[in-house]
């Protein structure tokens, strides 16, 4: 499971990057389990951003994967088709990335929302970065 201070630590790092691209976003950190760990909304960050940064999170963590990958996966065509209309919803573009450690076990996820969809991308990376060992 994520600690505490490793949650803080990705918060911090998204942060950082979201503050360098003149975005205010809204980063939330789940446990492996989708439950709440951490959680900043940026001065000005938009209010409706803040479920789906945490919506993101929770895809990322409830599927071990980054969110615009399980979007392959639901559009027209792809092999699973009308996922995200499955466990209450899930949010599948970018920005939601799962978090793992030394030994690439999944520990958590970060979601980010507030900017662009790239934007997003950029700041959840940099705060899964944070992690890396």
């Amino acid at each position: 499971m994520i600690t505490a201070e490793e949650a803080r630590s990705v918060i911090a790092a998204g942060e950082a990057r979201a503050k360098e691209i003149g975005v205010a976003a809204n980063i939330a950190v789940l446990d492996a389990g989708a439950h709440m760990k951490a959680f900043v909304r940026m001065d000005g960050a938009l209010l409706g951003s803040i479920d789906i940064a945490v919506s993101k999170a929770r895809t990322a963590a409830l599927f071990s994967m980054r969110t615009e990958t399980i979007g392959e996966f639901c559009k027209p065509g792809g092999t699973s088709f009308g996922l995200e209309q499955t466990n209450g919803g899930l949010v599948v573009f970018a920005g939601g990335i799962p978090l793992t450690d030394g030994r690439k076990i999944v520990i958590g996820a970060v979601g980010v929302s507030g900017g662009a969809v790239a934007q997003d991308l950029e700041i959840a990376q940099a705060a899964a970065a944070a992690l890396a060992v």
